[in-house]
């Protein structure tokens, strides 16, 4: 449903632009009502979360830069920085603690994935950890404890072409110090079958990165606001240094509207574009705005 109150198919071969635009240009052009989108089939895959004492951060993420460069496209994990949680898997008297997580998903063989996990080990002893044959739903919500209704937030992202000495440095020194269970802070590889498609045949443009980091913060109370914004924005100022221009627009907060065109990349130009054309009186502006 465009602007104008108009309902399009965009495809393909109906409205092309449109159908571009959409695929990475966020809710400036109208609203989907429907969509028809490819699926692959997974059933059970092998994996889980891994608790690493902070100390052996640097070893840690050093290992998920070498590995994650090469892997197979069977192997989806990232690193995080958490408070641990009250879960059973974690020993009581390290749950409060802030730890460097491993999340891992593996979608080949167990013997396979068993092997890969298991090269996360060997850089370093887990202090917890949840890692077996389990439903890909199980893990995909693994995290949504974490996130109830009613929180506040403020996030920033970056993108990043190499992890540097340099940047582990600064996330382990800001990483370790997340506020509350709540948030967190997530460096998503954006490798294999992201590096397929070409910068422009859709409008996410960052293909050329290797990760998109987030700093997750969210938190329950009003009252801490100002601190927790603090943390976020000091932890954003750290890795921006080392960073690319530009972040992912779903991880975006509302004041990253001076960063939209390098949000956006180098399709910008074609998305605003789309914008005037479907769009012009800026009725959808409630996003990363691409201002007509």
């Amino acid at each position: 449903m465009t602007a104008d109150g108009t309902l399009l198919t965009a495809s393909e071969h109906e409205h092309p632009d449109l159908y571009w635009s959409l695929r990475g240009g966020g809710g400036n052009f109208g609203v989907v009502t429907e969509f028809t989108y490819r699926l692959h089939p997974v059933s059970d895959i092998y994996g889980g979360p891994m608790f690493f004492e902070l100390s052996d951060a640097p070893a840690v993420l050093a290992y998920f830069r070498e590995v994650i460069a090469d892997a197979p496209r069977e192997y989806g994990g990232f690193p995080a920085f958490q408070i641990a949680p009250p879960l059973p898997f974690v020993p009581p008297d390290r749950i409060g603690d802030t730890f460097l997580a491993v999340v891992s998903c593996w979608t080949g063989s167990v013997a396979e994935g068993e092997r890969m996990v298991q090269g996360f080990r060997d850089v370093a002893p887990t202090v917890a950890e949840h890692v077996g044959v389990m439903p890909y739903a199980a893990l995909n919500s693994a995290f949504d404890g974490l996130c109830p209704p009613s929180l506040q937030h403020y996030w920033k992202a970056c993108f990043v072409t190499e992890l540097t000495d340099a940047a582990i440095a600064a996330h382990i020194e800001h990483g370790a110090r997340v506020p509350v269970v709540n948030s967190t802070a997530h460096i998503y590889p954006i490798n294999g079958a992201c590096h397929d498609v070409a910068p422009e045949a859709t409008a996410f443009g960052h293909r050329n990165a290797a990760f998109a980091t987030v700093i997750a913060g969210m938190w329950p109370d009003p009252a801490d606001n100002r601190a927790n914004t603090a943390w976020v924005k000091e932890y954003y100022a750290a890795i921006a240094a080392h960073s690319e221009p530009g972040g992912y627009v779903n991880f975006a907060s509302g004041d990253d509207q001076p960063r939209v065109v390098e949000n956006y990349g180098s399709n910008y130009p074609r998305l605003l574009e789309t914008k005037r054309r479907y769009d012009p009186d800026n009725l959808f502006h409630l996003n990363q705005n691409i201002q007509p």
